[in-house]
């Protein structure tokens, strides 16, 4: 016989049942090693391959899970943004070495439906978010019901969903600790607090400069996007008269505008002025001067998000992980 076309067929070549061999090539201890062996070496001698999209069928799994980045503050993000970037090649290699498909949507939320939909859509085995935006409500709700969702973001004492993320409270502390000992006494705040996460930066901040008997920071609401970033930095310099000795930025996209606005004014970092950027992202090795800026570490957060989704999606109950933040010292402050 050459290739074996079915199951069936391999099943007959073998002399056992069709579930024998489903079991044998799903390496089943409930058959013995030595007809597990000897099906798997006929399945490779006679090219058999399993259709997976049957064996999903059979047992009600997709083989896939979904990928949703809801844009509910800030629309105008892409998915090209390097923060998305990174953690989406980071998933993506969690879920292929272990046997699922990713299925990616960019969400802009219009109603209050837009997680339910997907969660019950019957196209995914379960969900991963990434970030709240300003829908941790929306969230909360269908976490009372859809169990099989880990979602990248701050936790909140109390939140219904799990998450996983850095503790944003300390890392804004870290940030504005860093610039104090500078010697910075004035320091504004970039980012919009409407994200959970964001605001959460600016609680942190906020601590560091009461703790160190300082004027809470001057905040400007920058966008995530950089080419919206960069007019909002861009008016508030060109508006004060008092300007901030060291900014703390709400994320890396946002802290490479400030440093082109800082330039474009003629102002030099970090002699006349010292930021301090949040994610970590490998592209603040090529910014001038190179970034410092506070680490997540997004490939522990990707791995731990898929680890707990699979041991949902199997029944489990996980708990929400809150990872330490990390001050990387560069150049820039």
């Amino acid at each position: 016989m050459g290739r074996v076309r079915n199951i069936k067929e391999l099943a007959e070549l073998a002399g056992v049942s069709t579930g024998t061999v489903s079991r044998a090539l799903a390496d089943s201890e409930l058959i013995s090693l030595k007809t597990r062996e000897r099906i798997q070496a006929l399945a490779k001698e006679h090219d058999y391959r399993p259709n997976a999209l049957a064996r999903n069928l059979r047992i009600q799994r997709t083989g896939a899970i979904g990928v949703l980045i809801p844009l509910g503050h800030e629309t105008g993000q892409h998915i090209s943004d390097p923060f998305f970037i990174t953690m989406l090649g980071l998933l993506a290699d969690a879920l292929t070495e272990r046997g699922y498909d990713l299925l990616l949507s960019r969400v802009i939320p219009t109603d209050g439906a837009w997680l339910e939909r997907m969660a019950h859509s019957g196209r995914v085995d379960g969900l991963l978010v990434i970030g709240q935006s300003d829908q941790a409500a929306t969230i909360d709700a269908v976490a009372e019901r859809y169990k099989p969702m880990v979602v990248w973001g701050g936790y909140d004492q109390g939140q219904v969903h799990c998450s996983v993320g850095s503790d944003n409270r300390k890392g804004g502390e870290l940030a504005a600790r860093h610039l104090i000992a500078q010697g910075c006494e004035r320091i504004a705040f970039f980012g919009d607090p409407k994200a959970k996460e964001i605001a959460q930066r600016l609680d942190g901040c906020k601590q560091a400069l009461a703790a160190a008997g300082l004027e809470a920071p001057t905040v400007v609401p920058a966008h995530l996007v950089a080419e919206a970033a960069h007019p909002d930095i861009a008016r508030y310099l060109g508006s004060t008269s008092q300007r901030p000795q060291g900014i703390v930025a709400a994320s890396d996209v946002i802290a490479m505008s400030t440093l082109r606005a800082l330039a474009e004014f003629g102002l030099s970092v970090p002699g006349d002025v010292r930021v301090v950027g949040y994610d970590g992202l490998a592209i603040g090795e090529q910014t001038v001067p190179r970034l410092t800026t506070v680490s997540q570490d997004l490939t522990r957060g990707a791995e731990h998000m898929v680890d707990m989704l699979l041991r949902r999606i199997a029944g489990e109950d996980t708990d929400s992980v809150i990872m330490e933040p990390e001050l990387i010292v560069r150049l820039s402050a």
